[in-house]
Formats: structure tokens, sequence, C-alpha cells
């Protein structure tokens, strides 16, 4: 079995299109990941589109197109306001 998971921090970074996310969410909101609970006050559609990218980063993958390896840049599918969210693994110090 893998061995789980690295914390990983999801903040937004910016909303594009009118800078308005019908869900309320806003830039530099941000929402810390430790295990497959959904967040708190999180849209189900962005949701949809973090979770294959925040899985990767859990157990220890990472994006080849991403330069900072312990980063991704995901947008969730509103076409008119797309919320753009920043998700980074944090490493935690094993013994």
């Amino acid at each position: 079995m893998a061995e789980v998971s690295e914390r990983v921090i999801i903040t937004v970074k910016e909303i594009q299109g009118r800078g308005i996310c019908s869900y309320g969410i806003k830039p530099g909101d941000c929402w810390t990941i430790t295990s497959e609970e959904t967040p708190p006050k999180f849209c189900a559609w962005a949701l949809q589109a973090i979770f294959p990218f925040l899985t990767v980063l859990r157990f220890g993958g990472e994006f080849p197109w991403e330069e900072d390896k312990d980063t991704a840049v995901v947008c969730c599918p509103d076409p008119h306001n797309p919320v753009v969210f920043e998700l980074r693994r944090v490493k935690s110090e094993r013994s």
C-alpha cells in the first residue's frame, strides 16, 4: 500500500473573468488537506477539478510542467469566472 500522504494547502490565487465566484470563494482563501475528507465550505465543482491533482501531490507524485514539483496550479470549470487554485504540498518530517 502506498504511504500517505503529505499535507496539501489549497490557496485561491485569482479569479479571472469578472473576478467573482458565484460560490463566494475569494482570492487568498485557503484550506489544508490532510485526509480524504472534503474541505469545509468548498465548492463541489472546484473540488472535482482539483481532486486528481490533489491526489497526485498527496501521494508523492509530481507534474512535469510545473517548475516547483511540490505545486500544481488548477482552475475550476466556470468558463466565465475561472477560479485559479494553487495546490502546495507540505512535506512532513518523518523520523
